[in-house]
């Protein structure tokens, strides 16, 4: 049984993706948080970088959109350009957002536009016919591509996506005519403007999730909000009526995340370490330029030799590895350190079983090859804000490094920063030492204070402060 389960609040709206039991995708949005991607601008260019084949265009956000323009203008887009003309400043552009902001760099755009459908994609700005990689059937994709070239409009291009498996020409041309007279009520809007301008906000989760999601594999779609149902059963009358039965209203008490046992999962996927059913696990670490994975066998030990028992571990890791990738969208690069294998073979079967795994993905996702050293590159693409970003901010503790010094550390520098202060001016009254307990129980086990006082002959209180940093302390003096 493979669910979509909506989970609908003022303050955010939740979806998940189970089967079996098992959670293969969760998306969260919230209204003060929307996404950019697809969102289509009227911008003005505020500056070019020649060295960089860039440009940044003011789209009307907090942060200056980044264009990358060493692939050229659209042929035909709709700023008709002389052949060799460069984009410069203060220019009016339409463009279309392909990537969030992400950390301090603002969203990605393109002069390359599409508008999503149901059933197809169309791109006004590109003439080009493409099937989606998912409809593998050769006869199925022979007579898509041949209704899609009848159907695409002049010097526009189209995308079949995996919806459109097996429907009608009719219902794919719905699609294109509904797509073409949306692109030419932008372009009206695009021609009066005044930049910076919105000319198209894409689709809300609620409508990506029937547009996107909602198909033949799915076996029900349950929604605990009655507004929301109908507004679905609405969508599903005019873009798939077939699927109107499988749509149900959540009536329960209890939050339908925690029925499903969807919230306990979500939980999960905070965690640093995803355990194996074996008793392996996996370690997931991010840095700023690419997320490192280590697999250990933890307490498994096998049934056979050391050779099968490594090869067991990492055959379940890859498999859960690329549900993990999945389910925390993770982009960009991807290192992962399996355990060391001797057989080609075996790292050949792993490689297999990667690659089969990911062509689930709809996020664009490359297993590229294992390296000398026996570890595995994956690339996926990286474009809206990621669940993590939205459900959790940086730590006010480490900011982000994972560590906080450690109690004997700042024991340490208590006493380096009061053998400072004796120096410059004696306390007769003595200090006040405020720190972490963890802190507070060092200093005292240790007696450092006690031998520093005896030292430089001065008295110290200590005062347990168990909302100050670990890292931090004050030290006051007596009346002060």
């Amino acid at each position: 049984m493979k669910s979509i389960i909506v989970n609908i609040v003022p303050e955010e709206t939740r979806m998940a993706i189970i089967e079996d039991e098992e959670l293969l995708e969760v998306e969260v949005e919230r209204p003060e948080a929307a996404h950019l991607v697809g969102n289509i601008y009227q911008g003005r260019v505020q500056n070019v970088l020649p060295g960089m084949q860039a440009a940044f265009v003011d789209i009307g956000y907090e942060k200056n959109a980044f264009l990358y323009i060493g692939d050229g203008m659209p042929k035909n887009a709709v700023q008709s350009m002389p052949k060799n003309a460069k984009i410069h400043i203060g220019q009016n552009l339409p463009i279309q957002i392909v990537k969030d902001a992400l950390g301090l760099k603002g969203p990605r755009a393109t002069t390359h536009l599409s508008l999503p459908g149901r059933n197809v994609v169309l791109m006004p700005t590109a003439s080009y016919i493409g099937i989606s990689r998912r409809i593998e059937d050769e006869d199925e994709r022979l007579r898509l591509k041949q209704i899609a070239e009848d159907l695409c409009p002049a010097e526009m291009g189209l995308i079949v996506r995996t919806v459109a498996m097996g429907k009608s020409e009719e219902v794919l041309r719905q699609d294109v005519i509904y797509l073409t007279r949306l692109w030419e009520s932008l372009m009206a809007w695009n021609k009066v403007a005044a930049p910076p301008t919105l000319l198209y906000r894409d689709a809300d989760l609620i409508i990506r999730i029937v547009r996107d999601c909602f198909t033949e594999e799915i076996d029900e779609m349950v929604i605990d909000s009655e507004i929301v149902y109908k507004r679905v059963c609405d969508l599903l009358q005019y873009a798939s009526p077939e699927l109107l039965d499988r749509v149900k209203l959540y009536k329960g008490k209890r939050s339908i995340f925690y029925e499903y046992h969807i919230d306990k999962e979500i939980e999960k996927l905070g965690k640093r370490e995803v355990e194996l059913k074996s008793g392996g696990f996996i370690v997931i670490d991010k840095t700023e330029a690419l997320t490192v994975i280590d697999v250990n066998t933890g307490k498994f030990v096998g049934k056979a030799n050391l050779a099968d028992t490594v090869f067991q571990v990492n055959l379940e890791a890859a498999v859960e590895i690329a549900r993990q990738i999945h389910l925390r969208d993770i982009g960009g690069i991807i290192i992962i350190d399996f355990i060391d294998m001797e057989k080609e073979e075996q790292k050949k079967k792993l490689l297999e079983v990667m690659r089969e795994r990911v062509k689930e993905d709809k996020t664009k996702t490359n297993v590229v090859d294992i390296t000398s050293l026996g570890l595995v590159e994956i690339t996926r693409k990286k474009s809206r804000q990621n669940f993590e970003s939205i459900i959790y901010s940086e730590c006010p503790y480490c900011h982000g490094r994972g560590l906080v010094q450690s109690p004997e550390t700042v024991s340490i520098k208590i006493s380096r920063e009061l053998r400072r202060l004796e120096r410059s001016h004696h306390a007769k009254a003595g200090y006040i030492i405020q720190v972490h307990p963890d802190v507070a129980d060092v200093l005292e086990i240790s007696l450092l204070l006690t031998k520093l006082g005896k030292e430089l002959g001065f008295t110290a209180v200590i005062e347990r402060k168990p909302g100050i940093h670990p890292d931090g302390f004050s030290i006051l003096q007596p009346g002060n």
